[in-house]
């Protein structure tokens, strides 16, 4: 139904820093990179998989702190990897990896904090 989600960071470098590790550790990456000179001023990364951008972090300051964003994880230890790559960029744990299972029996997941206070999340649903 979405076909892609944008965020604004208030520091650009250290959420560019946060995602870029955090992602990385879910197979996904920086796809496109949009300069302001193009764009008339918005300077923005694109993060996906298979060279379609999904999620977008731009330099335009931060929207709330009420977003949560949860990315899916292929596994299990992707979502421990996500969640070790996120708190070594300088995120803040908002809840260890872990099963869920007031959600559904196999929610897998973890929560960090981002940079600007989004609630981020990785989840894996399938079993073991």
């Amino acid at each position: 139904m979405i076909d892609h989600i944008g965020i604004g960071a208030s520091d650009f470098d250290a959420s560019r820093r946060f995602y870029d590790a955090a992602l990385s550790a879910l197979d996904f990456g920086m796809i496109m990179e949009v300069l302001s000179e193009q764009s008339g001023g918005y300077h923005g990364i694109g993060y996906g998989k298979d060279g379609k951008p999904f999620f977008w972090l731009g330099d335009d300051g931060p929207r709330g702190t009420g977003m949560h964003i949860a990315f899916s994880a292929a596994s299990r230890s992707q979502v421990d990897a996500f969640y070790a790559a996120a708190l070594g960029a300088g995120g803040k744990d908002n809840g260890a990896p872990g099963l869920r299972p007031h959600y559904h029996p196999n929610y897998y997941a973890a929560f960090v904090i981002d940079p600007d206070g989004l609630n981020v999340e990785a989840v894996c649903h399938t079993p073991g």
